[in-house]
């Protein structure tokens, strides 16, 4: 199993707050950290909220690429619905050519709507933009020139897109949801699976990985070239009572302030120690819990290929996530894989 960090770009909040120029360099010594420590991909999300410095992830990844020897850097998500697919390649081909080949993405409609407005699309087309976006996508990595047709871009006539990556093709994973449709369409296109998820059970995916799998052997694809990646909060410390007492009180704080907006309930610790529970979402605890955690998480998916750590979302310091990207390069990926 490949283990990773993705990240939001966090600026932090209440006492942790930092000014943008320090969130981007204490981010981008993170993620120089995790290639030292031996993690396999570190990805960058995209939004377009004051709380977050991630609107251009490439921008960063390309910083981080100078810093970096062997690390796999990432999209976490690219909205494409509401960006141009010739410039998404561009940028991530210009990336996989300043990293020497360590470039991927991963693609998908976007869990926020932030960028819909500020962009200047219509939320009822919201999947078709993506349905026609991620056609032009593949189109422009597998071919020089491209001759293409649409409703929402203007048309291509034997175009070429330079430039074009190191990596003869550019990996592109399908980041989803929950909705089924989405398991679907990344199976019969053959796309390695990005699953989020945030709350609740893991193993309540599985029938939707299952639709996955099923649709991509209908379509003709390999169980090998048929990937499944997951993605969700967490966060290591030396002790299981370390992690909880270090992640609890932000996280409470980030999901009650959201939950304000939103209409839910304030979180409680009745609640959260559901959440770190054996099937809960959130990866949290020690080495030993957590390495053991993820080998559950594969076991009742049916495998899984990829596991990234979504952990400076809890209003941890700098130190902390440090002291944790260490941890989970020196003890639980040696865990993991040696089971």
């Amino acid at each position: 199993m490949e283990i990773g960090i993705d990240s939001f770009a966090s600026a932090m909040y209440g006492s942790n707050a930092l000014s943008s120029v320090d969130a981007m360099e204490q981010l981008l010594d993170r993620i120089t950290v995790a290639d030292q420590a031996g993690l396999d991909n570190f990805g960058i999300g995209e939004h377009h909220k004051k709380e977050f410095l991630d609107s251009a992830p490439a921008v960063i990844l390309a910083a981080a690429a100078a810093r970096t020897k062997r690390i796999l850097l990432s999209s976490a998500v690219t909205v494409l619905s509401t960006s141009d697919p010739v410039r998404v390649f561009q940028s991530f081909a210009t990336l996989d050519l300043i990293s020497k080949g360590r470039a991927e993405l991963v693609v998908g409609r976007g869990s926020a709507i932030d960028a819909y407005p500020l962009f200047g699309f219509d939320l009822k087309n919201y999947d078709a933009l993506f349905k026609e976006k991620l056609e032009l996508l593949l189109l422009i990595r597998d071919q020089e020139f491209v001759t293409w047709s649409g409703k929402f871009r203007p048309a291509l006539n034997n175009q070429p897109v330079y430039p074009r990556p190191l990596q003869e093709k550019l990996p592109v994973w399908l980041g989803v949801g929950g909705t089924p449709e989405s398991f679907v369409r990344a199976g019969t296109l053959g796309l390695p699976l990005m699953v989020a998820v945030i709350g609740g059970e893991t193993h309540r995916f599985r029938p939707l990985i299952d639709l996955y799998r099923e649709a991509g052997k209908r379509a003709g694809f390999t169980p090998d070239q048929l990937k499944v990646g997951l993605h969700s909060p967490g966060y290591v410390a030396a002790t299981h009572e370390n992690a909880v007492a270090d992640y609890y009180p932000g996280y409470a704080e980030l999901w009650t302030k959201l939950g304000r907006e939103r209409g839910w309930p304030p979180v409680t610790k009745s609640q959260f120690d559901g959440l770190i529970a054996p099937k809960g979402v959130l990866v949290v605890g020690g080495p030993e819990q957590v390495a053991e955690k993820l080998l559950r998480h594969s076991e009742a998916l049916g495998g899984v290929d990829r596991f990234t750590f979504q952990m400076d979302n809890a209003g941890l310091t700098h130190q902390q996530l440090m002291s944790s990207i260490e941890l989970i390069g020196q003890k639980v990926i040696p865990l993991v894989n040696q089971k």
